[in-house]
């Protein structure tokens, strides 16, 4: 058996057609060589001697140049077709031997039992292969909404992204949440209509649709030829060539195709769309771009056709970069049709990582500096972190600093990953993402410098570019990375391990996950000693009640879903309160008055704004400011009437007292005493989550749809048209949501689908209020 195993790893390593490029990275440890299989090889060997080629190009293979690198997501609203797209890239890549399926469960990137069993991504999953002398390293995200923290803190990383749209829906409700954390991060995109062989596909409703809601100028590099069941190929506007896939057989997987310009000859109609769609593309372009105008009107300016296809490819990058528009593609990638050409445009419009600024760099100069953007946890080598690095390098067995928790961290191992699998590697160099094993206290978000002097170092650098002589505290704060925005969570429940003997394997397995994904919370109720989960929806709860059961083998009992509600207060209130306590023979004496007030017209948030008054500013020693906010904010965090937190409010500190020997534990406790009595006063009002709901619906259910929302409480914001369906947008209290997508399907025979995403909080009458307290006390 270990002879035919030897075999067939000699045959990967000797022929391209077994295994691709990523399959044959070698390395040596020891004078042995080592090969790790991915995936669907199989032909695994371990200290396989005799190694072929030269070291040094094997080496650069691992760590190709930074221009030939592309970090790129596939981002989309749920079944949009980003997982079946990711597929065939890694299939024409040569980084699987066989199609995958989302419908079978066996994808590369949705590896997850919950992902395969459910058919949709969960889990953001990152994987390495080569295309045309070009490293691209790709992550698939999610498209539901209860996972938008694994989409943002994955495109804080990247460079560029595909956008996925289904060619018969165009923009959704989720395309348009990714498309604004992209804005967010101001990364280059590249637009991909996607189902082009699906019924009521339309590729002029998707354009249309792009340009409307998304509010962007989409550029048109390539034309279907034909649309749902008579879609064949597409046609490259740029060089006027069609592409068009004739299958064999139903089996047929893509990679053979005609590609050959278009005449006027073949079709005249289509060759005339085409023609003009060029004309328009060089306009565009030419208006975006002052060094492609100088070209258009200079020596091009009688006839179009003359531009050379390079120096409108590198005009059309240009544009691309400065994100002044997106270029258009179109295909299928369930039909295996147009994911070659958008492998191309990712290699020739999306950047290379030395093509994005970063301000921080400067400071760096050729030391590391990298950003830990998310966890795994593996049973036998611990919490794997992925890091992208923006300087310097990283090795096995090197020292690192991680300036958010002040520790110095060893990191035993790289390695490059597969979804599930991973390569070992012997150096990560600029632009590339990796995994690395030995990190026990990084988390999401965390810098990593080489050492505690390198970050001091950088610090100097930052306060001297701001014009100070010495550094500061906010000059290491400068050197933060932008960690990854959490949103609150809005449904909660009670979590129970099968017997208390299980509680600390129940708490282990709750601390590993809440460092895996930043949206979940975990909490202690002070009052019962219960444990509290918190998450973005139902699913997402559900997804996690289903990773205890089956990673950590705990049968766990889940209480009934809550909605998280908010807190506020209705008037402006004053309150004054004395704590005077001996504790052996020190006497802590404070007396503290707060005034707060209920603010308006800002962004909801639960952290108050704390004001002092002049005289308590004068007086105020420094050491105990923190004290003092740390007593007010802490009160915060659970409001008087039934424990939510509080937001939008102002304190003012109007007086204090504290005696000198008092400690900063007691003057927290005075503080956060005062504060409860304030919010009493000042009327507490409970707010609940509103939510904007997208309902498609077929014309026939849509009485019945809206009928069921009318009951809901909910507001009918607009109702549009989209091909034969029609869209209901509109605003729906979360607990009225409670149950929904079974309570549609039963009303729409399954054909209806939704999406809710979390719009703001709003405050509640003074009967549902009283209902609420009634239900919250057990008296209903």
């Amino acid at each position: 058996m270990l002879r035919i195993m030897r075999k067939l790893a000699v045959n990967a390593l000797k022929s391209p057609s077994l295994c691709s490029e990523p399959f044959r990275h070698v390395y040596f440890q020891k004078t042995k060589m080592r090969v790790l299989s991915v995936t669907q090889h199989k032909c695994s060997l371990r200290n396989y001697s005799s190694p072929p080629g030269d070291v040094k190009s094997l080496r650069s293979v691992i760590n190709p140049h930074i221009s030939r690198i592309r970090n790129i997501g596939i981002m989309a609203h749920i079944d949009a077709g980003k997982t079946t797209t990711t597929e065939r890239m890694l299939y024409y890549s040569g980084y699987i031997r066989t199609l995958g399926d989302v419908d079978d469960g066996d994808t590369v990137t949705d590896f997850m039992v919950q992902e395969r069993e459910r058919g949709i991504t969960i889990q953001s999953a990152a994987v390495t292969f080569d295309w045309k002398d070009y490293r691209i390293n790709l992550i698939d995200t999610p498209g539901h909404v209860d996972f938008t923290v694994e989409v943002e803190r994955c495109l804080r990383v990247l460079d560029g992204a595909v956008a996925v749209f289904d060619a018969s829906a165009g923009v959704e409700a989720q395309t348009l949440t990714v498309w604004r954390q992209a804005d967010k991060h101001q990364i280059p995109r590249i637009c991909f209509l996607n189902k082009m062989d699906k019924n009521r596909a339309s590729f002029t409703y998707a354009v249309e649709s792009i340009k409307q809601k998304l509010k962007t100028k989409p550029l048109l590099l390539q034309l279907p030829i034909g649309e749902a069941k008579t879609f064949r190929g597409l046609v490259d506007v740029v060089t006027k060539e069609q592409i068009v896939w004739k299958p064999t057989s139903d089996l047929d997987d893509g990679k053979n195709f005609e590609q050959k310009l278009l005449l006027e000859a073949d079709d005249p109609n289509l060759f005339q769309e085409v023609q003009d769609a060029r004309n328009t593309l060089i306009e565009q372009v030419a208006d975006l771009d002052d060094q492609f105008a100088e070209l258009v009107l200079g020596e091009y300016s009688e006839n179009f056709d003359l531009i050379p296809a390079d120096k409108l490819r590198s005009a059309i990058r240009r544009v691309t970069l400065a994100q002044k528009a997106v270029p258009v593609l179109c295909g299928s990638a369930l039909k295996n049709k147009g994911v070659q050409p958008l492998l191309d445009a990712i290699t020739m419009y999306l950047p290379a990582p030395n093509e994005r600024s970063y301000e921080f760099l400067q400071w760096y100069k050729d030391d590391l500096c990298a950003l830990a953007f998310k966890v795994l946890h593996d049973k036998c080598r611990g919490p794997l972190v992925f890091v992208r690095v923006y300087s310097g390098s990283l090795k096995p067995q090197s020292a690192v600093y991680n300036i958010n928790k002040s520790c110095t961290e060893r990191i035993s191992r790289l390695l490059l990953p597969f979804a599930d699998q991973q390569i070992e590697i012997p150096s990560l160099m600029p632009g590339n993402i990796a995994l690395t094993v030995g990190l026990k206290q990084s988390a999401t978000g965390d810098t990593i410098v080489s050492s505690k002097a390198s970050a001091v170092a950088a610090a100097r650098r930052a306060g001297r570019d701001a014009g100070r002589e010495k550094w500061s505290t906010s000059d290491v704060e400068s050197l933060l990375l932008a960690g990854v925005e959490i949103p609150d969570p809005v449904f909660f429940c009670t979590i129970e391990p099968p017997s208390m003997a299980r509680q600390q394997d129940l708490d282990n397995a709750l601390s590993c996950l809440q460092r895996e994904d930043p949206s979940l919370k975990v909490k202690l109720d002070p009052d019962t000693g219960q444990t509290i989960l918190c998450g973005m929806g139902e699913l997402h709860i559900e997804i996690i009640h289903d990773r205890i059961k089956r990673e950590y083998g705990i049968e766990t009992y889940l209480g009934p879903l809550q909605v998280a509600y908010r807190e506020t207060i209705l008037n402006a209130a004053q309150a004054t309160d004395t704590l005077d306590k001996t504790v052996g023979d020190k006497r802590h004496l404070v007396t503290a008055e707060l005034e707060v007030r209920p603010r308006l017209g800002e962004r909801a948030t639960t952290k108050p704004i704390i004001e002092y008054a002049a005289s308590v500013t004068e007086a105020l020693p420094k050491e105990l400011q923190g004290a003092v906010e740390n007593g007010i904010t802490n009160s915060c965090i659970q409001g008087p009437l039934l424990g939510f937190p509080v937001q939008d409010i102002d304190v003012t500190v109007q007086s204090l007292m504290v005696h000198p020997d008092t400690s900063h534990t007691m003057v927290s406790a005075c503080l956060s005493r005062c504060m409860q009595k304030a919010l009493k006063k000042g009327g507490i009002q409970i707010l609940e989550p509103l939510m904007k709901l997208e309902i498609t619906v077929s014309e026939d259910y849509l009485s019945a749809a809206l009928a069921d929302l009318a009951q809901r409480r909910g507001s009918i914001q607009e109702i549009q048209s989209r091909q034969d369906n029609r869209v209901v947008v509109a605003a729906v209290p979360l607990a009225e949501m409670m149950g929904y997508s079974t309570v549609l399907r039963s009303l729409t025979s399954g054909s209806a689908t939704f999406t809710l995403e979390l719009a703001s909080y709003q405050a509640l009458n003074s009967q549902e209020q009283s209902a609420l307290l009634q239900r919250r006390m057990g008296l209903v």
